[in-house]
């Protein structure tokens, strides 16, 4: 493992860093601003951010240069990912096309396909929604009912996806839907990239308990798509979703435990504000947390080092999933111990616990979304393990 980083990707960290600290308007920094935005005007700005980002040739940073990218190392990702978080600059508006879509285009997408997504999606000017989930498949992705139909040279998509983000302001969804109503499970299944503002597709809000609405429901109602808008091969979407999935899990890791470790100095700080950082109960929980954090930053690096030497980290990808999404919800939990019977309160001996409570809530989530914990021991038990099922 190599924890070290290269001449030029400090060189980059720099640059980045000064970029950063030079566009990244003060006011947003003030506590409340955001929460002052309604979700249209919040998008708004965070698109027109991230697109001067791109412009400025701060984004995709380890794409080629023929898709618009940096070319940079996986070292040069690694750098970008931390240093936008300890510039609390403002998260991405496209992170499923980003993290999911174009990579996977540009491994088996045609020319075409290469030509028409990638560069817009890499300055926002096209905004892409992922449709897997539906409401009654819960965590089994191939138990999806959604059809498409073979008209001509077009499928007509009638079905219903849920929990998909950025619903509201997509403009398209690639989206699996079954193409061979007799096909095996597995089989028959095919990747679509859907226009969302044509007839018959209609996104609708869902509220969550924290008061946002990240994420909606799709309905398909007689919405035709060309057969030459399927990523991959028609039938064989579930390669296709397996491929795209890859992209998200081997990258994982470093992002959060920067994320994480700067959340649990402020839980930290909040014990000590409350006068319970002495609880041995407390100090206890605290350091285990503390632990797992650390053990995620050496598998982060761990995964990064495999990367940088060209490995395909395959199945054990499900691996980092699981360590991250456990550590961040174990985290959250101690804050809730922290407050103890003041859980539910916004305010505290002057403490403002608002965005620490949206942390929380958000944190319940983390080990369903991506595939669940249970999925993905299944997937590490049998797959880099060994073990019979």
């Amino acid at each position: 493992m190599d924890l070290t980083y290269t001449a030029a990707e400090e060189e980059f960290r720099s640059e980045l860093r000064s970029w950063l600290r030079a566009n990244i308007p003060e006011e947003w920094s003030r506590p409340g601003f955001w929460a002052s935005l309604d979700d249209d005007e919040t998008f708004r700005l965070r698109r027109e951010w991230e697109r001067d980002k791109a412009l400025a040739g701060f984004a995709g940073i380890q794409w080629p240069t023929e898709y618009g990218g940096r070319g940079g190392t996986p070292g040069m990702k690694a750098i970008y990912d931390v240093e936008m978080v300890l510039a609390r600059a403002p998260g991405t508006v496209n992170p499923l096309g980003l993290t999911f879509l174009a990579p996977t285009v540009m491994a088996i997408g045609t020319d075409a396909q290469k030509k028409e997504i990638i560069g817009p999606l890499l300055r926002n000017e096209v905004i892409w929604c992922q449709g897997f989930s539906e409401p009654g498949a819960g965590s089994d992705l191939a138990a999806l009912s959604t059809k498409g139909v073979r008209d001509g040279d077009d499928f007509v998509v009638n079905g219903q996806k849920v929990w998909t983000t950025n619903a509201v302001h997509g403009d398209k969804i690639f989206t699996m839907v079954r193409t061979e109503p007799d096909s095996a499970k597995h089989r028959g299944i095919s990747m679509l990239l859907i226009d969302m503002h044509q007839p018959g597709v209609e996104a609708r809000p869902l509220k969550q308990m924290s008061g946002a609405s990240e994420f909606g429901e799709v309905f398909f109602t007689d919405a035709r798509v060309a057969a030459s808008d399927c990523l991959g091969e028609i039938g064989e979407g579930w390669r296709t979703a397996m491929l795209l999935l890859s992209f998200e899990r081997g990258a994982s890791g470093i992002a959060q435990y920067t994320e994480f470790r700067r959340q649990y100095d402020e839980i930290v700080e909040v014990a000590r504000k409350l006068g319970k950082d002495k609880d041995p109960v407390l100090r206890g929980k605290l350091a285990k947390v503390l632990a797992d954090l650390e053990c995620l930053r050496l598998h982060a690096m761990h995964v990064l080092t495999q990367v940088e030497q060209g490995r395909d980290l395959g199945f054990e990808a499900s691996m980092t999933k699981l360590i991250w999404s456990e550590a961040f919800q174990d985290l959250w939990e101690v804050f809730d111990d922290v407050l103890g019977d003041d859980a539910t309160l916004d305010e505290l001996d002057g403490i403002d616990l608002r965005p620490l409570h949206l942390q929380a809530m958000w944190s319940r989530s983390v080990t369903i979304w991506g595939g669940s914990s249970q999925v993905q021991r299944n997937i590490t038990a049998e797959r880099v393990l060994g073990l019979p099922r």
